[in-house]
């Protein structure tokens, strides 16, 4: 019978590219996103390509409780297990921290650390159970090295690196790995809405002299989720061509 992982925010850029590169390796995939989407089917035969795997996607907003627990239920009927679980639904809401409002700041840390929480604490218990699973959270440099204009989104990455760690200690006896990453600058739909200027600047941090690619963090994603990495735990790995 085929693995299952479940990967949050998975709709487009790196989520997409992780949910594909688990259905490649022969992993049947739930994947959720949060916005009305017509074209989900679509994303769906994306991900699914030509493998023999099962993929369904699901509507979710991971800062309500009460939808997890409905989904994730409906989750686990359609396939019975989540081996691997990848936590990356996430969002930015940028400004300088003296315009920044409450709601600005807490939608961030919300949304990105408190529904990584939400869906780690509903599928730990199954996994600790089962004595197996891997759980992956994906955090980004920002939440190690801070940045102007970022005090929500960097706190809420950083917060995603400390719950890791804290998760591995307390899971590890029972076989249930938490590892996290950290994506430096990685080409999406998103980034390439950003200013030229801005791009260059960035580039000339970066040692690779290039930006990354949504499949070279997936394929980071893949390996902390398989028996590979099987004394992995409690790691962030950072995939950003050196930044930092």
């Amino acid at each position: 019978m085929n693995k299952t992982v479940l990967v949050t925010g998975a709709s487009r850029g790196i989520g997409l590219a992780i949910a594909k590169k688990y259905a490649d390796q022969g992993f049947n995939v739930a994947f959720t996103y949060v916005s009305e989407n017509p074209k989900i089917n679509e994303t769906v035969e994306k991900v699914k390509g030509d493998n023999d795997v099962k993929v369904i996607a699901y509507r979710l907003n991971v800062t309500d409780v009460e939808q997890c627990e409905e989904i994730l239920a409906k989750i686990y009927e359609e396939f019975e297990t989540i081996d691997v679980l990848v936590n990356n639904a996430g969002i930015t809401k940028d400004m300088l921290s003296l315009k920044m409002k409450n709601e600005d700041f807490f939608s961030v840390v919300n949304t990105n650390l408190g529904g990584t929480f939400n869906i780690s604490q509903l599928v730990v218990k199954k996994m600790m159970r089962a004595k197996t699973g891997s759980i992956i959270n994906i955090s980004s440099v920002i939440g190690i090295t801070g940045n102007a204009g970022q005090v929500n989104y960097a706190a809420s990455k950083a917060g995603i690196i400390a719950m890791t760690k804290s998760y591995a200690k307390e899971y590890g006896k029972k076989n249930v790995r938490f590892n996290a990453i950290a994506p430096g600058f990685i080409e999406t739909d998103m980034t390439n809405e950003l200013p030229d200027s801005l791009k260059e600047n960035i580039l000339a941090n970066v040692a690779l002299n290039r930006f990354g690619q949504p499949e070279e963090v997936a394929n980071v994603a893949y390996f902390l989720g398989s028996d590979e990495s099987s004394f992995v735990n409690g790691q962030t790995i950072v995939v950003d061509g050196m930044m930092i």
